[in-house]
Order: structure tokens, then C-alpha cells, then sequence
């Protein structure tokens, strides 16, 4: 009967940790892309993370055909996806 007990806490407690990583995923962070800012077209990483690159990262909104739209410049503009959220993006 012990063995029994135990089974039930280790899926009790594996539930926990599932419900957790998914509450984490959802995260505070909107998405972010690095952009040209001026065509909009998405752009490599290292085009933003280096400081002579020519992009700039764009938050939220979503991508069609390599391009943004829906978002802004201005990650504090952008609401962030919380539990919850239909934030989607697509590609």
C-alpha cells in the first residue's frame, strides 16, 4: 500500500512541475525580432546584437513573407503575452 502512496505523490508532484515550466514559457517577454527598421524585413541576429549591425529589435506583433507587422520598436509599448494570451506569430 506504501508503493501506492508514492506513485500518486510522484505524479502529483510531476504535475506540479509540468504546470510550472508551462506557466514559465508564457513568460513576460513579447516576442523580438531583429528588423530593418526602415523596410521592416527581418534580419539575422547579429545584425542587432552587434553594435555597427543595422537592425533593431522589434517586439510582439507577428511576421508574413519576411516581414513585421502588429508590433513595435518600443518593447515597454508592446503588451507583453502572460497565461492566458492568444499572442501568436506566424511565418
Amino acid at each position: 500500500m506504501d508503493r501506492r502512496k508514492l506513485r500518486s505523490g510522484t505524479v502529483v508532484l510531476g504535475g506540479m512541475g509540468v504546470l510550472a515550466a508551462t506557466l514559465t514559457a508564457c513568460g513576460s517577454e513579447p516576442d523580438r525580432r531583429c528588423v530593418d527598421p526602415v523596410t521592416q524585413e527581418i534580419l539575422p541576429n547579429y545584425e542587432c546584437k552587434d553594435s555597427s549591425g543595422s537592425g533593431t529589435y522589434y517586439y510582439g506583433g507577428s511576421s508574413h513573407n519576411n516581414r513585421v507587422s502588429g508590433g513595435s520598436f518600443n518593447k515597454s509599448a508592446v503588451e507583453s503575452g502572460g497565461f492566458g494570451s492568444s499572442h501568436s506569430s506566424g511565418g
